[in-house]
C-alpha cells in the first residue's frame, strides 16, 4: 500500500512485476496474474480486511454515509468464495472487534466500512464510495455482447474516487485466454514501461505457493500442457479464440422481433437441449423454419432449474403442436428418460446427427453468409458471442462456451439452422481448423 520494500521485498517485487523498484505510492490498479492455487484470493481477502479495519475512512465519508468495499466475481459461487477470505478478520481477536454485524455476503465493520459480495454486473456496482475493489478471476469474465469485463470496471472506477482520495482498483485471476482487460493489462503495463500507476504481477502457482506439491502440477502438464500452463503456469493461452463477433450475430438479428406466431403452409423445425433440472444447465427449445434460402429462427425457450423436466416437456410439446412439429431432434446423449417423456407427450424425439461443436461450426458459414435470421433475444447473442474454438490435447477443434458460462439456448438454435439449412449444405463441405466437418443430409 505505498510502503518501502526491503532489499529482498524488492527482489521479489521486480520477479513479479519486471520492475526494478516499487512506486512508494498507492496505486490506481493491480493486477495480479497468478496460477491456481497460488493463494491470490486469500491475499486479496486480507488486503480487503487490513482496509477495512485499519484506515481511518472518516476523511473522505459524508456525514452517515458507509464506505463499500466489492468483492466481485463472474458467478455468484465464485465471489462467495472470494468474500470468504475475507473472514480472515474473525481469525484475529483484535481485528474480530471491528465486526457490527455479519452474514453470508457483508461484514459490516465499527470503522463505517463494509466488505460486500456484489455480482460483477456494471449496472448494480454503481452508487457505492469504496477505498478498495476487488474483482476475483476477472479473465472469465464476458469480454463481448452484454456486461463486459471493460463495462464492469470501467463501472467501479469512478466509485474508488471520493475528493482527494483515490482507493485502488485490484484485479486478481489465474491468466485465460489473450483478449479482456486483463491480458490488456498484462501486455501494456507489465515490465518497466507501464503506466507507474498501473501495475501487474505475473507468476506461475509454485511461484506464488511452494507448498504445492509439485508432482500435481507434473501430472497436469502430462495430461495437457496447453491447459496445465495457463492453470499452473500462469501464462495466456493461445489457442482460446471468439467464435462470433458481436457485430455478426447483431447484424444476423432481426431487432426488436423476440418471437414469430405460427403461419399456415409453413415448415417448422425443432431442437431441444434438455437437462435433468438440478445442475446450471438450462432445458432450452428452439423453433424455425426456411424463408427464401434463410433459416428463420420463430421461437426460443428456456426453462432454468429447478424445474420438473417432465412438466417441461409437456410445456414444450404444446409448443410444438402450435408449430405443427410432431418430431423434436435432442442431445445424442439424452436419457432414455427423456425420451420416453416426450413420446409420452406426443413428440417423437430423434437423436441429433451431430455434436454441440459441429452444431456450432456449421452456424459460423450461415450466420457470415446472411442465411440465418436470429430473434432479439439477449441470452442467445450472449451465448453465441461467449462460445470459444479451442483445440483438443489431440489436435481437434472444440467449440463450446467458456469457463462457468452456458450455451444451451445457443446449441438448440444452432440445432434448428443446421436441419432448415441441410440442403445447402449437401455440397459444401466446411474446413474448421485441423479437420473437415463434412455437412452431408443430417436427417
Amino acid at each position: 500500500m505505498g510502503e518501502e520494500l526491503s532489499a529482498a521485498e524488492r527482489a521479489i517485487y521486480h520477479q513479479f512485476t519486471g520492475r526494478p523498484h516499487e512506486p512508494g505510492f498507492i496505486p490506481a490498479e493491480f493486477f495480479a496474474v497468478a496460477g491456481r492455487r497460488s493463494g491470490k484470493t486469500r491475499a486479496a481477502g486480507t488486503l480487503a480486511g487490513y482496509v477495512a479495519t485499519l484506515v481511518d475512512h472518516s476523511a473522505y465519508l459524508a456525514t452517515s454515509e458507509r464506505a463499500t468495499i466489492p468483492v466481485m466475481a463472474a458467478s455468484t459461487v465464485q465471489a462467495q468464495k472470494a468474500f470468504q477470505a475475507c473472514m480472515v478478520l474473525e481469525e484475529s481477536s483484535l481485528l474480530s472487534k471491528q465486526i457490527e454485524s455479519s452474514n453470508s455476503e457483508t461484514i459490516k465493520l465499527k470503522t463505517r466500512c463494509d466488505i460486500e459480495v456484489r455480482p460483477a454486473n456494471h449496472r448494480t456496482i454503481r452508487g457505492i464510495t469504496s477505498p478498495l475493489a476487488i474483482a476475483d478471476e476477472v479473465a472469465f469474465y464476458f469480454t463481448d455482447g452484454q456486461n463486459t469485463d471493460s463495462q464492469i470496471l470501467d463501472a467501479v472506477r469512478p466509485s474508488l474516487q471520493s475528493g482527494n482520495h483515490a482507493g485502488p482498483l485490484v484485479c486478481i485471476s489465474s491468466p485465460y485466454a489473450k483478449r479482456g482487460e486483463l491480458y490488456d493489462a498484462f501486455k501494456n503495463h507489465h515490465g518497466p514501461n507501464g503506466d507507474a500507476h498501473v501495475i501487474v504481477a505475473k507468476g506461475a502457482s509454485l511461484e506464488f505457493n511452494s507448498t504445492i506439491d509439485p508432482a500435481t502440477i507434473a501430472r497436469a502438464y502430462k495430461r495437457n500442457p496447453t491447459v496445465a500452463d495457463a492453470e499452473y503456469g500462469g501464462n495466456f493461452r493461445s489457442d482460446v479464440t471468439n467464435l462470433f463477433t458481436l457485430e455478426a450475430v447483431e447484424a444476423a438479428t432481426d431487432l426488436g422481433v423476440t418471437e414469430r406466431a405460427p403461419r399456415e403452409g409453413v415448415q417448422y423445425f425443432a431442437h431441444a437441449d434438455p437437462a435433468g433440472g438440478s445442475g446450471a444447465d438450462g432445458f432450452t427449445l428452439a423453433i424455425g423454419h426456411r424463408e427464401n434460402n434463410v433459416a428463420v429462427i420463430d421461437l426460443i425457450r428456456e426453462r432454468k432449474s429447478p424445474y420438473n423436466p417432465e412438466t417441461v416437456v409437456a410445456d414444450y410439446a404444446d409448443l410444438l403442436r402450435l408449430y405443427r412439429c410432431a418430431t423434436v431432434v435432442t442431445d445424442a446423449y439424452a436419457s432414455e428418460w427423456n425420451r420416453a417423456a416426450w413420446r409420452k407427450a406426443g413428440i417423437e424425439p430423434k437423436s441429433a446427427p451431430m455434436t454441440a461443436s459441429e452444431f456450432f461450426a456449421a452456424l459460423v458459414p450461415a450466420v457470415n453468409s446472411g442465411q440465418v435470421a436470429l430473434l432479439d433475444d439477449e441470452t442467445l447473442k450472449h451465448q453465441l458471442v461467449g462460445l470459444e474454438r479451442r483445440l483438443s490435447r489431440g489436435g481437434r477443434e472444440l467449440i463450446s462456451h467458456a469457463p462457468n458460462a452456458h450455451d444451451d439456448v445457443a446449441n438448440s438454435v444452432a440445432g434448428v439452422v443446421a436441419a432448415i439449412l441441410k440442403r445447402d449444405h449437401q455440397a459444401m463441405p466446411m474446413l474448421v481448423g485441423p479437420q473437415i466437418i463434412p455437412l452431408i443430409d443430417y436427417y
